[in-house]
C-alpha cells in the first residue's frame, strides 16, 4: 500500500490541496452572511488558511510533477515563496484559533497570542536560515521549523476554540452543529499535531527521530496520505458547520415571528380593554350630561316656566313688579344659553365645524391658558387644506388630550403646538417643558401597572384615520407628541 501511495503521490497532494481550497472557497460564498455568532466572524481568517495552504500543496505538486518531467527546479525565488506560503497560511490559522477563544471583544487577548506566536517563529527562522549552509538543507529545515513553531500551536489554538465554539453552539440550541465543530476540532488536532510532527528529516529536534520516513516504516503509507484525509476531515465538517448561518436565521425569523404574535396578542388585548373602557366613558358621559341637563338646563326651564306664569298674573296688578320679573327672566334665561353653549362646547366645539382645525385648537389653548395660567403656543406652516370631520376631530381630539395630560400630569410652564399641512398629510408636534416619563414602563402594560390609556387612545385615535401618532419622553425632559395623518382635499386660502 505504501509503494501504492507513493507511486501516485501527486493525486495525494491534489485532493490534500483541493481538500482545503474547497473549504476556503465554499466559507468565502457564505461569509457575506450577517450573524451575531463569535464563529462566524472568525470563519474569515479560515478562509486565508484554506485557499492559501491549498494553493501551496498544489505548488508542491506542481513541482512534483516538473520534477518527473525535467527534473528538479532550482530558482532563487522558490524556498521564500514556498516558505511564505506555508507560513501565512499556518498564521490564518493560529488567528482563526485565537479569535475564537478571545471572541471579538478581547482584542487584546488575541493580538497578544498572535503576535507572541509569529515572534518566536521569526527568531527562531532566523536563527535556522543563518545556521544552515546550503541551499537544500536551508529550505527543509525552515520548512520544517516553520510547521513545528506553527503548524502544531494552530492546530492546538483551533481545537481549543472549537471547543468552547462547540459549548455555546449547544447552549443556543444547535447541538448538531456543535457536533460537526467539534469533529472538525478532531480533525484539524489530528492534522495539526500528528500530520506536522512528522515532518521532512532535518537537524530541527525531533524530525531526527519522529520524521515522514519513520512515519511511513510504521504505518506504511506516507505521512501526505495522513494529512490529506484528515484535510479532507477537516474540510467537511468546517462545511457542513456552515448550516449554523442557515439554523441562526430560523431562529431569529422564529423569534420575530414570536416577537410580533406577542405584540400582535397585547395590541389587541389593549384595543379590546380600549373599546370597553371607551363604551364605560360613553356612558358616564351620557349620564354626566343627563345629570347636567336635569339640573342645570331643566331647572333654569322649569323656572322660566314658573316666571313667566306668575309675571302673566302679575301684569295686569303689578306692571313695574312685572318688568323686574321680566329683567330677571331674561338673565336667567342668557345663563341657560350660556350654560348650555359650554355643554356643546365640551361636547364637540362649534369652532371645529365653522372656523376649522385651527381656530378650534386656538379656542381651547386659550380658555386653558386662562383657567390653569398655563403658556400655550399655537405657530402653523403650510396652505390649510380641506379636512374631512373625521380627521378634523381626530386630531383635535388628541392635540385635546395631549394639553390636558400635560395640565394634569406633567408640571410644565409651556406647550408648543405647532400644525404643519403638506399635500397628502397634516403633521401636529405637542412638545411641553415638564418632567417627563419613562415611556416603556407607562405604555406596556405590566401587571400591577396602571395602563396609560389616554395615550393609548391617542395612539388607537390616529390609527383610526390611517395615522401615526409617536410619543417620546424620558424622565426631566420633558415630552413630544408627534402625530402624522394623510389627507385629501383641495386648497384653500390660509
Amino acid at each position: 500500500m505504501g509503494e501504492l501511495f507513493s507511486q501516485n503521490i501527486i493525486v495525494v497532494y491534489f485532493f490534500y490541496g483541493l481538500s482545503f481550497f474547497v473549504m476556503g472557497l465554499a466559507i468565502l460564498l457564505e461569509f457575506g452572511h450577517s450573524s451575531k455568532l463569535d464563529f462566524a466572524r472568525a470563519l474569515g481568517l479560515l478562509i486565508g488558511f484554506g485557499l492559501i495552504h491549498g494553493s501551496h500543496e498544489w505548488l508542491e505538486m506542481f513541482l512534483l510533477i516538473r520534477d518527473q518531467i525535467s527534473g528538479p527546479f532550482t530558482a532563487s525565488w522558490l524556498l521564500p515563496v514556498r516558505l511564505v506560503a506555508l507560513a501565512v497560511s499556518f498564521l490564518f490559522l493560529i488567528a482563526f484559533g485565537a479569535r475564537l477563544i478571545s471572541g471579538v471583544e478581547n482584542r487584546r487577548l488575541y493580538l497578544g497570542m498572535l503576535s507572541t506566536i509569529t515572534a518566536i517563529w521569526v527568531i527562531g527562522l532566523l536563527g535556522v536560515l543563518f545556521n544552515q549552509s546550503t541551499n537544500q538543507t536551508r529550505a527543509i529545515a525552515a520548512d520544517v521549523y516553520t510547521r513545528y513553531a506553527l503548524a502544531i500551536p494552530g492546530a492546538v489554538l483551533v481545537v481549543w476554540g472549537l471547543i468552547l465554539q462547540r459549548r455555546k453552539f449547544i447552549q443556543i440550541g444547535m447541538p448538531s452543529i456543535g457536533r460537526d465543530v467539534l469533529l472538525a476540532a478532531i480533525a484539524f488536532g489530528l492534522y495539526g499535531v500528528i500530520g506536522q510532527l512528522f515532518a521532512k528529516p532535518s537537524i530541527i529536534f525531533p524530525s531526527e527521530y519522529l520524521n515522514s520516513e519513520v512515519f511511513l516504516r510504521w504505518f506504511g503509507f506516507p505521512i501526505q496520505v495522513f494529512r490529506a484525509a484528515t484535510a479532507i476531515m477537516a474540510a467537511i465538517f468546517i462545511i457542513r458547520s456552515l448550516r449554523a448561518f442557515e439554523v441562526e436565521s430560523n431562529q431569529r425569523i422564529n423569534e420575530l415571528r414570536e416577537s410580533q404574535i406577542a405584540e400582535q396578542q397585547r395590541l389587541d388585548a389593549l384595543r379590546a380593554e380600549l373599546l370597553h373602557r371607551t363604551v364605560i366613558a360613553q356612558e358616564s358621559e351620557r349620564q354626566r350630561i343627563a345629570r347636567e341637563l336635569h339640573d342645570g338646563t331643566g331647572q333654569t326651564l322649569t323656572a322660566l316656566g314658573m316666571g313667566l306664569r306668575g309675571m302673566s298674573e302679575m301684569i295686569s296688578t303689578n306692571r313695574n313688579r312685572a318688568i323686574e320679573q321680566a329683567n330677571q327672566l331674561e338673565k336667567l334665561a342668557t345663563d341657560g344659553v350660556e350654560e348650555l353653549q359650554r355643554m356643546v362646547s365640551g361636547l364637540h366645539p362649534p369652532q371645529l365645524d365653522d372656523l376649522g382645525l385651527l381656530a378650534a385648537l386656538r379656542w381651547y389653548a386659550n380658555d386653558i391658558s386662562s383657567r390653569f395660567g398655563i403658556i400655550i403656543n399655537i405657530s402653523t406652516n403650510g396652505i390649510k387644506t380641506i379636512l374631512s370631520s373625521d380627521v378634523r376631530a381626530v386630531v383635535f381630539r388628541i392635540a385635546q388630550e395631549a394639553i390636558t395630560n400635560v395640565v394634569r400630569h406633567a408640571t410644565a410652564s409651556k406647550i408648543d403646538v405647532q400644525l404643519d399641512y403638506s399635500v397628502d398629510n397634516i403633521y401636529l408636534r405637542v412638545e411641553d417643558d415638564g418632567q417627563g416619563f419613562n415611556t416603556d414602563v407607562v405604555l406596556k402594560k405590566k401587571p400591577g401597572k396602571p395602563t396609560a390609556w389616554g395615550l393609548l387612545g391617542m395612539v388607537e385615535r390616529a390609527s383610526l384615520v390611517g395615522g401615526t401618532c409617536n410619543i417620546y419622553s424620558h424622565p426631566g425632559q420633558g415630552t413630544l407628541i408627534e402625530v402624522n395623518v394623510p389627507v385629501i382635499g383641495e386648497t384653500k386660502d390660509a
